[in-house]
């Protein structure tokens, strides 16, 4: 395996919200308060109440709302007519001023198959509102974000992920290079038609389709494994929809966890159900203060 950077302090900011959103996510029917979450997560209601609007622009009754499974249905309704629009006329619509302006390309397939083999890609770490984040890149775009607990085994964890995807292809460790598409990727103020985050894909021609679908369902809404399969011209393929969407290496960037269960059920997440919530209800945030 490539060498791990050392690791530099980072805040514990997201450690917190992480276990507050768990304990959110297991009594969301009882509606808990704010004191009984802070109480869970050993800080005072206040200090609770800033932590949230400090990293979200969210109250955490507030993000208990954005992600409720009521909530959820919502945005599925939305989302269906909106990614129609999307994919139709482009990007449109009050939500998409929100979103990152992807300009995207796709690898040969013929790399993929090869699992990587002639691909140079460096990677470094980063922090980011979800936690720690690994971050790849060639010298065409980003290639992959995953995550990390934060400790030294999950780096490692994390790393191991993205080399398993493409395990012929030369790891570097770059922190210089990678810190730009991180800096672009988690910073809203960063979002800039003028100013595109470039991605390149590395997958099979149907998992480039589907994370291509991904990329045009706008922040704040939400799509179905169904909807995506449509829209990939393959309706009955909603479980194949569901392993690329598993298998999509740039995360948050494409937008997997804007995927929902038919029911608007948050189903599951390959960097923990915990951090897709986040994301959502982070997301939720950025709209409520525009």
């Amino acid at each position: 395996m490539p060498d791990l950077p050392v690791r530099p302090a980072e805040s514990s900011d997201y450690e917190s919200v992480r276990r507050a959103i768990e304990f959110i996510s297991t009594e969301v029917q009882s509606q808990p308060s704010l004191r009984d979450v802070a109480e869970a997560v050993d800080l005072t209601p206040s200090a609770l109440e800033t932590l949230f609007q400090r990293w979200a622009g969210l109250t955490p009754k507030a993000f208990l709302q954005a992600v409720t499974l009521d909530r959820a249905r919502r945005l599925l309704a939305e989302g269906a007519s909106l990614l129609d629009a999307s994919l139709d006329v482009g990007l449109s619509g009050p939500s998409r001023l929100h979103d990152l302006f992807v300009k995207h390309e796709a690898m040969s397939p013929g790399l993929y198959k090869a699992k990587g083999e002639g691909i140079d890609l460096a990677y470094g770490f980063s922090a980011s509102p979800f936690g720690r984040a690994i971050v790849v890149a060639s010298d065409r775009g980003l290639a992959g974000v995953g995550f990390s607990d934060g400790t030294p085994a999950g780096d490692a964890h994390a790393l191991d992920d993205m080399v398993r995807r493409w395990p012929k292809a030369r790891f570097r460790l770059d922190e210089a290079m990678v810190r730009p598409y991180a800096t672009r990727a988690f910073d809203p103020a960063a979002w800039s038609p003028d100013r595109p985050l470039r991605v390149v894909f590395i997958g099979s021609d149907f998992e480039i389709r589907v994370w291509q679908t991904l990329l045009s369902i706008p922040v704040g809404c939400a799509a179905t494994y169904s909807q995506v399969a449509e829209r990939v011209g393959m309706p009955k393929a909603a479980r194949a929809v569901g392993a690329a969407v598993g298998r999509n290496p740039i995360s948050f960037v494409v937008p997997c966890h804007r995927v929902l269960g038919k029911s608007g059920a948050l189903t599951g997440y390959h960097w923990g159900l915990s951090r897709k919530r986040a994301m959502l209800g982070w997301e939720a945030g950025i709209l409520a203060r525009t």
